[in-house]
């Protein structure tokens, strides 16, 4: 049993609004010491810390459970806290390789997304068995023309958007893994020329 101190002690110093009463939310425990770990990496405080960047803000995932943190205010901090990685990671770069080295990198790497996204459509990214769910087919082959865009033409597309992209599943569908690696490559390039 909680007493009234308790309670008013983790509402003053919760980071993050509950999750909506009926509703899961991300594991209070998990978030708070994954965020403690990407501070002490940060700001390296701590030389024995685990080094934590960019992309393994974007890939962190946390339990399911009932009371715990709203899912949309920790994803928006962890977006937050990727941008803050990437740009030091970006000057780093910038610094170690100068900035024409830097530049060429990312163009070569968003020519290799270019060249994925604009196969043809229904044959992007490798299928599973008819007996095992991918993602839509269809879905997918949406969002990879309008990133096709964005590569080709500027066509407006933000780096919250594509880090919100979710699919259905269907039976036969394009392989999960390879989607997911094509769009963290993707929001690699677009912090990358932030």
């Amino acid at each position: 049993m909680t007493t009234s101190e308790d309670t008013t002690t983790r509402l003053t110093a919760a980071p993050f609004p509950d999750a909506p009463r009926r509703e899961p939310g991300y594991d209070r425990r998990a978030v708070d010491e994954f965020l403690a770990r990407a501070r002490a990496s940060f700001e390296k405080t701590d030389p024995e810390a685990e080094r934590i960047d960019a992309a393994a803000v974007r890939q962190a995932a946390f339990p399911l459970v009932r009371g715990g943190y709203s899912i949309a205010a920790v994803d928006g901090a962890l977006g937050r806290i990727e941008d803050a990685f990437a740009a030091v990671e970006r000057q780093r770069e910038v610094t170690t390789l100068g900035a024409e080295t830097w530049v060429e990198r990312a163009r070569d790497q968003a020519q290799e997304i270019l060249e994925h996204l604009a196969r043809p459509k229904g044959r992007r990214f490798a299928r599973t068995s008819w007996l095992t769910f991918g993602y839509r087919i269809d879905e997918v082959d949406l969002i990879s023309d309008k990133l096709t865009r964005y590569f080709e033409t500027g066509d407006p597309v933000t780096v919250d958007q594509v880090r919100a992209v979710a699919f259905r599943m269907q039976r036969g569908g394009y392989r999960e893994e390879q989607v997911d690696a094509v769009l963290d490559a993707v929001v690699d390039v677009m912090l990358a020329v932030r």
